[in-house]
């Protein structure tokens, strides 16, 4: 998994738990290293034992603190990537092009990287069907900055997952669909 996920799982756990949650939180977790280098790639096996060890201090099922650090990282990847993104998407849009654009990039800059394989279906304007698949099951985590895109981009989304990979699926199929119409005006 790539360092840049370290780094936000360790601002989303100093915003959620304090400034002074994460050493404490990797030692819970066995993680030996404090460091996560930039470009780096690190076991995932340790990010899932963060996100465990979150989950016993919280109280929240680890499915429920990935899907609310997609939402909280949401907003830096538009950031980041925002050089690649046409200015007129919309979150839609953007999780329609995420693969041809975004995942392309990381794979580019770093053939190490492995982001999830999206394959996005427009179902009109205001539908979209992603499929998600990886070896981490990490969904939540799609979910989230589902989430987190619609609220960056100040619109209303509904999700449904008639298949999961948590759920003994061969994929995760997650049914995006925008609220208050095509448009994006309130009903």
């Amino acid at each position: 998994m790539q360092a840049i996920i370290f780094a936000e799982l360790k601002r989303y756990a100093e915003a959620r738990l304090g400034d002074d949650a994460w050493r404490p939180l990797l030692r819970e977790a066995g993680v030996t290293r404090a460091v996560f280098a930039p470009g780096g790639d690190y076991p995932d096996a340790e990010a899932g034992a963060i996100v465990a060890a979150t989950s016993k201090k919280t109280g929240l099922e680890p499915d429920a603190i990935l899907q609310d650090f997609g939402e909280f990282i949401a907003p830096d990847l538009v950031r980041l990537y925002r050089h690649i993104i046409d200015p007129k998407w919309k979150t839609l849009d953007l999780i329609e092009h995420t693969e041809e654009t975004i995942h392309k990039a990381v794979r580019r800059d770093n053939p190490a990287a492995s982001p999830p394989q999206l394959k996005c279906a427009r179902k009109g304007p205001g539908e979209v069907i992603i499929h998600y698949g990886s070896r981490r099951r990490m969904c939540g985590i799609a979910k989230g900055i589902v989430r987190g895109l619609a609220r960056h981009y100040g619109e209303k989304v509904s999700l449904a997952e008639p298949t999961c990979l948590m759920k003994g699926g061969a994929e995760c199929q997650i049914v995006v669909k925008k609220l208050g119409g095509a448009s994006g005006a309130p009903p």
